[in-house]
């Protein structure tokens, strides 16, 4: 477990058991404290999903800090879960995705499951965002019908942006 896992790992421990945010340590690889980006925190149960949620730009002063605010939000806040308990914590898997900027293409072609996640945005603003190397995700066609759907776009009738990014994951 890196630095980055083991601050998401940290941060998901002390508030299920005190409701406590915790501080970044100032003793952090510089990178983490000194850098900005979005970054999601998956958290997995015996293998299966049990919370994921992230920014895919950064809204905070530095990759520490995004990775406890969305640490704690993939364990109390995805709706598709109820929050962690305490008698889960033992049991849970982290893992930590820094992203790149995401980059606009103009064809889909110039996607890649493995190497990329997809962005799938509408004018008026609702976007859905699928990262990349997702288990049973191996066509570009699936990658962009989850991205949509998790948004509720339809990409057969509505006009729509992609764009790619690369993570840099952290188990």
């Amino acid at each position: 477990m890196d630095s980055y896992t083991k601050l998401a790992k940290k941060t998901i421990e002390e508030f299920v058991k005190n409701k406590k945010i915790i501080q970044a340590p100032k003793d952090l690889p510089a990178k983490m404290l000194k850098n900005k980006a979005g970054v999601f925190v998956t958290i997995h149960k015996a293998g299966d999903l049990r919370g994921c949620i992230g920014t895919f730009l950064p809204t905070k002063k530095n990759i520490a800090e995004e990775i406890i605010a969305n640490a704690i939000s993939s364990a109390i806040r995805d709706p598709r879960f109820d929050p962690v308990t305490k008698d889960e914590l033992k049991d849970l898997e982290i893992s930590v995705d820094v992203l790149s900027v995401p980059e606009a293409i103009d064809d889909s072609e110039k996607l890649d499951p493995k190497k990329y996640g997809v962005i799938i945005e509408t004018e008026d603003g609702r976007s859905g965002l699928l990262l990349p190397a997702i288990e049973g995700v191996s066509t570009i066609a699936d990658q962009i019908t989850i991205a949509a759907d998790k948004a509720d776009i339809d990409p057969l009738k509505e006009k729509y942006y992609l764009f790619r990014f690369t993570v840099e994951r952290h188990k």
